[in-house]
């Protein structure tokens, strides 16, 4: 019996040709360029090109890229492409620099080459995706959509559609067995168009182009039916299980021998992004170290002699996949719990040391921890890592707490700079750090955690800080 793949992954199909585009303008720049200010296209520049469009490939992917950018900002979708072809040319003028070639290459050439790709990059992704929104709202490239069932996902797959138009997506109505009285319970703004027969019977019509089904997944037999109608219908149709929406940490397509599967709690950073993470993570501490490594140096004078202790307190954290780890920082205070019950210092906490409140203020505590990113047991973005006694705490308390741990703990993170940084005294603000953190897994990728760097700079280092 032929194994038969249930689940394939939805692909776009234009992004082979995506590819092709940047690749051309990358390739092609650069003889124009050369050509331009009349100098010779050499042997070197070929290599120097392919090389970069190779690179440029690879981050490309991290970067997620090529990904669907229906829906996002203009911003959001020229940055990222931009970012990653930067991220190139520093590396490559990087490597110009080390290896002392850099007269082999002008400089007018290869610096007008690099502002032509970025300038590219962005214009043909600018030029596209103003001709779709403008068809799209014409009424052209468009489809006709139908949703089963009425509730809460059914309704912000509405919105979705309705404040995102150049999606192409025209929503026409909502269809469900239940009754009006049934549904207005649930959803009161929700209007009902017909009941699933009658959706059928429209579609065949030509009524609609594609169905998407919001059921919750317990309602099986219900999906199965109406599946099985939706069969005798030309109509491309979706499901959209409910813990997709709240629930999921990362997604994606598993295959376990000829069965597939599809992962519910998961990290995104594995295969070539844990390698591309790691390399951040070396190069960026390597960088800092050697900056930090004087201002550490009188921290630790600071700390010795103004109060009996260690220089270094080595706690006891979480770290990925819930293994315990020993996290550095500067010794703040005069105690250092890491036992089974762990006190979290608050404001005007006696047990602070003064030199300790300035550097808990400031963060710089924490920059010890840079040398736990060299090791391996921590990255410089992360969920910020809790002492084992509040792990075990929250974990009895905060629905999915422990999946922050997919990911190694960081320096920074996506909590800290949106607000949640410092002590946690109460059950929501833990909640919502959680929530900030598992939010961050999901959407993880290089370029997040180049901006929550960046964002750290201005919102993370100074403010509440005494946990």
């Amino acid at each position: 019996m032929t194994s038969q793949k249930i689940i394939r992954p939805n692909a776009n199909s234009f992004c082979a040709i995506y590819r092709l585009i940047d690749l051309a303008l990358i390739l092609g720049l650069f003889p124009l360029v050369t050509m331009a200010y009349g100098i010779q296209m050499e042997s070197m520049y070929l290599m120097t090109a392919l090389l970069a469009s190779v690179g440029y490939s690879l981050l490309a992917e991290s970067f997620n890229v090529y990904r669907s950018w229906r829906g996002s900002s203009v911003i959001s979708q020229m940055a990222v492409p931009a970012a990653a072809w930067v991220s190139v040319c520093i590396v490559m003028v990087s490597v110009i620099f080390f290896a002392k070639i850099g007269s082999d290459f002008s400089r007018v050439a290869t610096g007008g080459w690099m502002i032509a790709v970025v300038v590219g990059l962005v214009a043909w992704r600018l030029v596209l995706r103003q001709v779709l929104k403008d068809l799209r709202r014409r009424g052209h490239n468009t489809r006709k959509v139908a949703i089963v069932g009425v509730n809460q996902m059914a309704v912000a797959m509405r919105e979705e559609l309705d404040t995102n138009p150049e999606l192409g997506y025209v929503f026409q109505g909502y269809f469900d067995d239940r009754s009006h009285d049934r549904i207005k319970e649930e959803c009161p703004g929700a209007v009902l168009q017909g009941t699933i027969g009658e959706l059928i019977e429209r579609t065949n019509q030509g009524e609609f182009d594609t169905i998407f089904i919001a059921l919750p997944l317990k309602a099986q037999k219900r999906i199965d039916d109406i599946l099985k109608s939706c069969g005798d219908t030309t109509a491309s149709v979706h499901l959209i299980p409910d813990f997709f929406t709240f629930n999921l940490i990362h997604a994606r397509l598993s295959e376990i021998g000829q069965m597939q599967t599809i992962s519910i709690y998961e990290t995104p950073i594995f295969g070539f992004n844990d390698v591309l993470k790691r390399l951040f993570d070396i190069v960026f501490s390597l960088c800092v170290l050697s900056v930090i490594a004087l201002p550490m140096l009188v921290i630790a004078a600071a700390v010795k002699f103004t109060s009996p202790g260690p220089v270094i307190f080595k706690q006891y954290r979480y770290g990925l996949d819930g293994r315990k780890i020993h996290v550095w920082k500067f010794r703040s205070m005069s105690v250092q719990e890491n036992g089974s019950k762990v006190v979290q210092a608050k404001k005007g906490d006696a047990r602070i040391t003064r030199v300790g409140a300035f550097i808990r203020k400031t963060s710089l505590d924490e920059l010890p921890q840079f040398i736990n990113v060299l090791q391996g047991s921590m990255s410089v973005v992360g969920p910020r890592p809790h002492a084992v006694a509040h792990n075990e705490e929250y974990r009895k308390l905060i629905p999915y707490y422990m999946l922050r741990h997919k990911v190694k703990p960081g320096i920074t993170g996506w909590a800290q700079i949106n607000g949640f940084r410092g002590e946690t005294d109460t059950l929501d603000k833990m909640e919502g750090r959680v929530r900030y953190d598992l939010e961050y897994i999901r959407n993880w990728s290089l370029w997040m955690d180049v901006k929550i760097v960046f964002m750290t700079f201005f919102k993370g280092f100074v403010g509440s800080h005494v946990h």
